[in-house]
C-alpha cells in the first residue's frame, strides 16, 4: 500500500514538474544571436594593437650638447690646475655610463654660461664639448692673451649631465584583487570585484636625452598594466617646487582634485597606447614625448568592466579582459560551476550530486544587454555555438548571462529523474 502511494505521488510530482518547467524562461521575446551584429552593436577588443614603444623615446644627438645645469670638468694648465701636478680625475657613479672626467667641476648656469677665472663668462649652452673647449682656448689665448699660443693645455669633459625631475602617478596598482569575504560572493564560483586602487607615486630623475616618456615609465613602475587605461596623460609644468609636488602627490587620490586639474589646465597631452582598425595612426612629435622638470605623467585606472551571471550559472560578478575579446562560451567557462541541481527544482544550489542529476545539460543562454536605454535579451543556442561562430556573440560590459533549460530538456530531465527515483524506491522495498 505504501509503495503504491509513493508511486502515485511520484507520478503526480512528475506531471507538476513538467508543467512548471515547460516554458520556464522569463524572456518571451528574444533576439537571435546571429542577428546581433547588424542590430546590436558590439565593441571588439582583440583587434587593437600596441603602438611601437620606440616612438615614446626621443632620438639622442650623435654628440652631447651642453645645456644649463650640466656640470663640466675643466682643466686649464696654469689657471685651473698646477703645472707640476696631474689634473684631478673623477670617476662616474656605478649606474652611469660616462667615462672618467678630468678637471675641476664647473657648473653651467641657468643663463647657459660658465664662469672661469680672469676671463668674462663664456656662453656654453648649445655647444659640444669640443666646441666649448675651443671657446675657452680662444678666450685665454687670443682674446685675453693669458696663455701662449700652441703652449696651452686645456681639457673639457662632462662630469655630470643635467637631470629633469618628473612625477609619475599611477592608479593601476591594486592592493587586493579578490572576492568579498575572501571567497565566493553571490554563489559558488562567483567573484565580486572589490580591488582597492592604492596607486603609486614615483619621483624620477631623468638624465639629458633620456627625459622622455619611455624612460619615465620604465623608471616609474613600467608600462601601464591591465588595470590601466590605454592612454598616458602628461600635465606640463604640473609642479614648480617640492611643496607643490607633494600637494599633487597627496591630492591625486581625490577624483574632484584630478578633475579640477585637468579641466583648469590646458597644458594636457593625451597619448594613446593602443589603436584599432579604422582609427587614425598616432602622430607623435618629439615635443610631445619630451619631458621637462615639473611635468606630471599620469596613468589612470580604467573603470571596472564586468559581466554578471545567473539562472543555472552560479551567480556572480566577473571581470572582462581589457585587451582581448570574450565570447559567450568563454564567459560561461569563466563563470565556473553550474547550479543545475535536481531537474524538479528541489536541489538548486550546486554540488556534486546536483550536477550529476541533470542528464540533459542546459543549452539555452540569454544575454541581457542594455542598448539605447532598453534591455535587449539575446538568445544563444549553446549547442549551435560550438560549431557556428555567428552564435558566439562578444560579451560587453554589464551584460547579464542567464543559463536555462529548454522546454524539452526540462521535461526530459524531470522524467528521467523520476524514473531513477522509482527504481530507487523499488530497490528499497525489494530489499
Amino acid at each position: 500500500m505504501l509503495r503504491m502511494t509513493l508511486c502515485r505521488h511520484t507520478a503526480i510530482l512528475a506531471i507538476l514538474s513538467s508543467l512548471v518547467f515547460t516554458g520556464c524562461s522569463a524572456f518571451r521575446e528574444t533576439v537571435p544571436a546571429d542577428f546581433v551584429r547588424p542590430s546590436v552593436p558590439e565593441t571588439p577588443r582583440g583587434n587593437r594593437e600596441w603602438i611601437n614603444f620606440i616612438r615614446l623615446r626621443q632620438d639622442p644627438p650623435s654628440v652631447y650638447v651642453i645645456g644649463p645645469r650640466d656640470i663640466l670638468a675643466v682643466y686649464i694648465e696654469g689657471v685651473l690646475g698646477n703645472r707640476d701636478l696631474p689634473p684631478p680625475v673623477h670617476l662616474p657613479d656605478k649606474e652611469s655610463n660616462l667615462p672618467p672626467a678630468i678637471g675641476y667641476p664647473i657648473p653651467v648656469r641657468e643663463d647657459g654660461t660658465i664662469s672661469l677665472p680672469i676671463v668674462p663668462p663664456i656662453h656654453a649652452s648649445g655647444l659640444t664639448l669640443a666646441q666649448i673647449e675651443e671657446e675657452i682656448r680662444q678666450s685665454y689665448v687670443f682674446r685675453q692673451r693669458i696663455l701662449q699660443p700652441h703652449a696651452d693645455r686645456i681639457m673639457v669633459t662632462l662630469m655630470k649631465p643635467r637631470t629633469y625631475s618628473v612625477l609619475v602617478i599611477r592608479e593601476d596598482v591594486s592592493a587586493v584583487g579578490g572576492a568579498v569575504g575572501g571567497g565566493a560572493a553571490g554563489g559558488a564560483g562567483g567573484t565580486l570585484m572589490t580591488a582597492t586602487k592604492r596607486g603609486a607615486t614615483h619621483l624620477v630623475e631623468l638624465a639629458a636625452y633620456e627625459n622622455d616618456l619611455l624612460h619615465a615609465l620604465s623608471q616609474g613602475g613600467g608600462l601601464p598594466g591591465l588595470d590601466a587605461k590605454n592612454e598616458v596623460k602628461i600635465l606640463r609644468g604640473g609642479f614648480r617646487d617640492a611643496e607643490e609636488r607633494s600637494r599633487h602627490a597627496v591630492g591625486w587620490s581625490d577624483p574632484m582634485f584630478r578633475r579640477s586639474v585637468w579641466e583648469s589646465n590646458p597644458n594636457v597631452i593625451k597619448i594613446p597606447l593602443r589603436t584599432g582598425p579604422g582609427e587614425l595612426p598616432v602622430q607623435l612629435s618629439p615635443e610631445q614625448i619630451t619631458l621637462q622638470t615639473g611635468d606630471i605623467v599620469f596613468i589612470e585606472s580604467r573603470e571596472a568592466e564586468v559581466f554578471y551571471t545567473g539562472g543555472l550559472l552560479a551567480g556572480g560578478q566577473h571581470p572582462i579582459p581589457r585587451d582581448y575579446d570574450l565570447d559567450v562560451l568563454a564567459a560561461i567557462a569563466m563563470a565556473g560551476s553550474l547550479k543545475v541541481g535536481m531537474a524538479t527544482g528541489a536541489g538548486l544550489g550546486g554540488g556534486g550530486g546536483g550536477a550529476s542529476s541533470a542528464i540533459f545539460p542546459p543549452t539555452r543562454c540569454i544575454v541581457l544587454r542594455a542598448v539605447n536605454g532598453k534591455q535587449v535579451p539575446i538568445k544563444v543556442n549553446l549547442k549551435r555555438a560550438l560549431t557556428d561562430p555567428r552564435e558566439r556573440i562578444l560579451i560587453q560590459p554589464n551584460d547579464y548571462i542567464f543559463l536555462e533549460y529548454t522546454e524539452t530538456e526540462s521535461a526530459m530531465n524531470v522524467l528521467l529523474n523520476m524514473f531513477q527515483f522509482n527504481i530507487f524506491v523499488n530497490d528499497l522495498f525489494n530489499h
